[in-house]
C-alpha cells in the first residue's frame, strides 16, 4: 500500500490569525478560533528539492503533508508549448497537463488532476485514523478518490448527484473498500454536499474536508510547482477553470512558498480563473467587488449547472470569502475572474487537440477559451510568461482499447434525506 511513515515535517497556521500549531492527523480547523480562516501548512522545508519522477507525485513530498508515500501516482507534467503558443502570439505559454499523456510522461488512469488531490489526502491518512472517508464529488473527483482509495485499500464513501454518473468510468473494477451513493435526479453538487455532511455527523465517519484540507490544496500545487521547477521561474499569468476555485487557491500558496524559496523570483502570479456560463457564481461575486457571493435561489441554480458543459465547475458555495480563500488570491495576486460559453469551450477543445496533440476534459477546455480571448484581446503581452493549467485530458487516448465499465451506485437518495434514513442505508452497505 505505501512506503514507511514518514515523521512529520510541518506546522499549521490559521490565515486569520497566524496561530501556528501541531497537525492533529486529521485537522481542519484552527482550534479555538471562533471566526473561520483556512488553515494551510508551513514546511521546515524552506527550498523545494524535487525527487526522482518514480516517485510520482510525492517527488514534491518537501511541500506535502503527507505521512506515507501511496503507490500508483503521476506527478503532472510542464512543457513550453507549440501550437498553441504560434496561435495565439504567446512567446511564453508553458502548458501545465495532467491526464493520461505517457509520451509526455504523465499517466493519471483517472484522467484529472483530482489524482493530485487524492493521492496526497490518502497519503496524509495514518494507520491510527479509523473509521470511513467522505467525499462529496460533481464526478472528476470522485473518480480519483475511488481509484485511489480501491487501489490502496482505503475505505471510502462517494456522494455525487446521479446526473453525474457518467463520470465513474473504470478501466478496472473498484474494489469493496469504496461505496457511492447518490441525490436523485435534478440535484446538483451541493444537495450531494449537504448529504455528506449529514453523513459525517454519524459515528465512523470522517469528512475529506474539500478546501479545508492542506492535503487536497498541498496536492493540487503541485501543478504550480511543477511550472516553476521546470521553467525557472514564477509565471506572469496563470490559468484554470474553476468550480470551488480550491486549485486557484493551492497555486497561490504554492507561490508564496517559492517566493520564500528565493530562486524562482518575488512575485505572485496573476490568477486569471474562468467559469462556465451560465453558472458565474464567484465571477458575478469578483465582477461586483463584493467579498461576499451574491444570493442565488437554489432552483436557478440548479437549471445553471444543469446548462454548462462542465459539470464539474458548478459549486454554489465555493470558499471564496473564507480569511485564505479566492477573493483574497485574486486581490493579492491582482487576478481577475473570466467566462467561457459552452460553445467557446468546445471549440477551444477542438483546437488544443488540433495543435497540441491530445485531447482534453470540459474543465480545462473552458480555462483554454478563455486564454484564447485574453491573448486574442491584446490583453496579455505577447512575452509574458504564462502558465495554462490543463486540470485534465488523455481521457479518449486513455479509453481507446480498452474496456471502460461504469461503478453503479450503492443507493440513491432523495435531494434531502433524514440522517436515520440515512444511517440504515449505510449500516447495510458497510456492515
Amino acid at each position: 500500500m505505501s512506503q514507511d511513515i514518514k515523521p512529520t515535517h510541518y506546522l499549521l497556521q490559521s490565515v486569520k490569525t497566524g496561530q501556528q500549531f501541531s497537525d492533529q492527523g486529521w485537522t481542519l480547523d484552527a482550534p479555538n478560533e471562533k471566526e473561520p480562516s483556512l488553515i494551510r501548512t508551513v514546511y521546515e522545508e524552506v527550498q523545494l528539492e524535487v525527487k526522482d519522477a518514480s516517485l510520482g507525485l510525492f517527488r514534491f513530498d518537501d511541500w506535502l503533508p503527507v505521512t506515507r508515500f501511496l503507490e500508483g501516482s503521476s506527478a503532472p507534467i510542464t512543457y513550453k508549448s507549440e501550437g498553441l503558443a504560434k496561435h495565439l502570439g504567446l512567446e511564453n505559454l508553458y502548458i501545465t497537463f495532467s491526464g493520461y499523456w505517457p509520451e509526455k510522461g504523465v499517466n493519471m488512469r483517472t484522467c484529472s488532476f483530482k489524482e493530485t488531490e487524492a493521492f496526497a489526502v490518502g497519503g496524509r491518512i495514518t494507520p491510527a485514523t479509523k473509521g470511513v472517508l467522505v467525499v462529496a464529488s460533481a464526478g472528476n473527483t470522485a473518480r480519483a478518490f475511488a481509484r485511489v482509495c480501491s487501489d490502496n485499500n482505503i475505505p471510502l464513501l462517494l456522494c455525487v448527484p446521479e446526473d453525474n454518473l457518467d463520470a465513474m468510468w473504470f478501466d478496472e473494477p473498484i474494489n469493496d473498500s469504496v461505496k457511492l451513493v447518490c441525490t436523485r435526479k435534478g440535484s446538483d453538487y451541493f444537495d450531494a454536499i449537504h448529504l455528506s455532511n449529514k453523513v459525517v455527523t454519524l459515528p465512523g465517519y470522517y469528512a475529506e474536508g474539500g478546501a479545508r484540507n492542506v492535503a487536497r490544496r498541498d496536492g493540487m500545487g503541485t501543478t504550480t510547482l511543477s511550472a516553476v521547477t521546470t521553467i525557472g521561474r514564477i509565471p506572469d499569468y496563470y490559468f484554470q477553470a474553476i468550480g470551488s476555485g480550491t486549485g486557484a487557491i493551492a497555486a497561490w500558496e504554492a507561490v508564496d512558498r517559492l517566493i520564500v524559496d528565493g530562486r524562482y523570483g518575488n512575485k505572485q502570479m496573476k490568477l486569471m480563473i474562468a467559469q462556465n456560463e451560465p453558472f458565474l457564481a464567484v465571477y458575478n461575486a469578483w465582477k461586483a467587488d463584493s467579498r461576499q457571493l451574491l444570493p442565488l435561489d437554489d432552483d436557478e441554480a440548479r437549471k445553471q449547472s444543469e446548462a454548462i458543459v462542465a459539470k464539474v465547475l458548478a459549486n454554489r458555495f465555493p470558499p471564496y470569502p473564507i480569511p485564505g480563500g479566492l477573493y483574497d488570491c485574486l486581490k493579492d495576486s491582482g487576478g481577475d475572474v473570466l467566462k467561457a460559453t459552452n460553445e467557446e469551450a468546445m471549440a477551444a477543445a477542438e483546437l488544443f487537440e488540433q495543435l497540441e496533440g491530445n485531447d482534453i476534459l470540459s474543465a480545462p477546455a473552458v480555462a483554454t477559451a478563455a486564454l484564447i480571448a485574453e491573448a486574442k484581446a491584446g490583453r496579455i503581452p505577447k512575452d509574458a510568461t504564462v502558465m495554462l493549467n490543463i486540470t485534465g485530458g488523455g481521457e479518449k487516448h486513455f479509453k481507446r482499447n480498452k474496456e471502460i465499465i461504469y461503478k453503479q451506485p450503492d443507493h440513491i437518495f432523495d435531494i434531502n434525506p433524514g440522517v436515520e434514513d440515512i444511517k440504515k442505508v449505510l449500516d447495510q452497505l458497510f456492515k
